[in-house]
């Protein structure tokens, strides 16, 4: 096993001990899973990554892998433990400590370009587990936030649930990562339907050299806007 994979589980262990509810998942995302949401944001290049709940760092890498700028990416993470760790990790990036039902509050010290420039929301916030009125909190935030353009992208456990919902965004569709512990579910959202319908088409069309884009894209059938 990688050093840096065991260093990246203690401490997310730490974490977990600490303060359960404040980490909200029992792992860390595995890279299969931080690969697919990282091409889902490659394939759209430009203006500023968001990500909430940065943890230990699996999906923040997998962004900066995929072509992600270190200037463009922005984790935020609530606990204090990962955000030393995340800090020591990636010391080229702006990691923010902060809670993400005070996005407005925790953006506002970002440059002005960052701060109107952000088009991705990549969110690894237990949803699902929290209290309405947090989630409802959170959501607020992530549309006063998000470019008009904007993608907000979340996982989630419950892979075999219904279409999943985001206040006030439209849903684009969604893709299973089975090799991660437990499975997930990756949820696409759009702030404008306009971009959820671009999306959608993106997502079903052949690439390049004939062959479906089935690495990155979400299936076709699991599509719709």
């Amino acid at each position: 096993m990688p050093i840096r994979l065991i260093q990246s589980l203690a401490v997310f262990g730490k974490a977990l001990l600490d303060n359960p509810r404040e980490v909200g998942a029992a792992c860390p995302s595995s890279p299969q899973l931080a690969r697919r949401i990282a091409r889902l944001v490659a394939r759209q290049p430009g203006g500023h990554v968001l990500e909430l709940g940065a943890g230990t760092g699996a999906i923040t890498h997998a962004l900066l892998s995929a072509g992600v700028e270190p200037e463009r990416l922005l984790p935020v993470e609530r606990s204090a433990r990962l955000t030393e760790h995340l800090r020591k990790r990636f010391p080229q990036l702006n990691v923010i400590h902060g809670d993400a039902r005070f996005l407005p509050d925790v953006t506002a010290s970002l440059p002005r370009k960052a701060r109107q420039g952000i088009t991705h929301v990549v969110s690894s916030l237990p949803l699902r587990s929290l209290p309405p009125q947090d989630v409802d909190q959170i959501m607020d935030g992530v549309r006063s936030v998000l470019g008009t353009e904007g993608l907000f992208i979340q996982y989630t456990y419950a892979i075999g649930g219904g279409t999943a919902s985001a206040k006030g965004l439209h849903w684009c569709g969604r893709a299973v990562v089975w090799l991660n512990l437990p499975p997930a579910r990756v949820d696409v959202f759009a702030l404008e339907p306009q971009t959820a319908a671009a999306f959608a088409r993106r997502a079903s069309a052949p690439a390049k050299h004939g062959h479906a884009e089935a690495e990155w894209a979400l299936s076709a059938r699991d599509v719709s806007c």
